[in-house]
């Protein structure tokens, strides 16, 4: 599923044609998603977006009297394509947000996982108000990571992947992040030392950010706006590769399960 840096490549890409233009109206094709797309969405007429915002996985779309918050869910996109394109719409092409630049912001999600929401108050959103600090903050560094750790008796994967500690880490990531510190996935929490958890959060940064500088990671239906698949894919150390050798130190790649998501590692290079 799209996870933080491809919600954050997505923001990125259609900032330029939304902000400082206005929304004409929307085209709801299928309002039947995670939730039903809200009703204001739906009767949507001349509004200013303000900005595109993202906190954690969601969307921010700031308007003249509100926010549309939307989400990805697993297998969600975002494309800008001209106004002149938009009879040319797939069966799981279901909003389009027609905007004063002719320009279309057309949201595809072949599993209908996703959400599109609207909110007055952000700090009352049901959705957002119980979430961790932003990984790439100053909040999130070693010594939070350290403390929240302490008696935290759960295997080290699961808990990063957690939206009350840090947002945005997903299953993807959380491999990634781990083997690049040298860190068993299946560790205890509270198996971290201070050293270890520096370590940790910066390499977490470090690969959160090298991933939205390749604009995500495409492993199935992600596309960034402009259509084109996230390049990080080819970069993955261990995610996905089962079986192969490891690019370090040549052992296979080893899998397991954690919490019915896959977890992928090697054995010799993490600890």
């Amino acid at each position: 599923m799209p996870e933080l840096p491809e919600v954050e490549t997505s923001r990125r890409g259609i900032e330029p044609y939304l902000v400082g233009h206005s929304i004409q109206y929307a085209i709801v094709r299928n309002a039947r998603l995670r939730w039903p797309v809200s009703e204001q969405i739906l009767t949507l007429s001349a509004q200013p977006v303000h900005s595109v915002q993202r906190r954690a996985k969601y969307l921010l779309i700031e308007l003249e009297h509100g926010w549309i918050i939307v989400h990805l869910g697993m297998s969600g996109s975002l494309r800008m394509l001209r106004k002149e394109n938009q009879d040319a719409a797939g069966k799981h092409d279901h909003i389009d947000l027609v905007i004063s630049n002719g320009m279309i912001l057309r949201y595809t999600d072949p599993r209908r996982f996703g959400a599109w929401l609207w909110c007055e108050d952000l700090a009352a959103s049901n959705v957002l108000v119980h979430l961790g600090p932003e990984p790439l903050s100053e909040a999130f560094n070693g010594t939070y990571l350290y403390k929240k750790s302490r008696n935290k008796r759960m295997r080290l994967k699961p808990w990063l992947m957690d939206n009350k500690l840090v947002v945005g880490v997903g299953n993807i990531y959380a491999s990634e992040s781990l083997f690049s510190a040298g860190i068993l996935p299946d560790r205890q929490a509270d198996s971290l030392n201070k050293t270890e958890a520096d370590l940790l959060a910066a390499t977490i940064k470090e690969v959160l950010q090298r991933s939205i500088e390749q604009g995500g990671t495409t492993l199935r239906d992600f596309l960034q706006s402009d259509g084109k698949p996230g390049y990080f894919a080819q970069e993955l150390q261990v995610y996905g590769r089962a079986g192969e050798p490891c690019r370090a130190c040549g052992l296979p790649i080893e899998s397991t399960k954690h919490g019915q998501r896959s977890t992928f590692f090697c054995c010799h290079c993490q600890r």
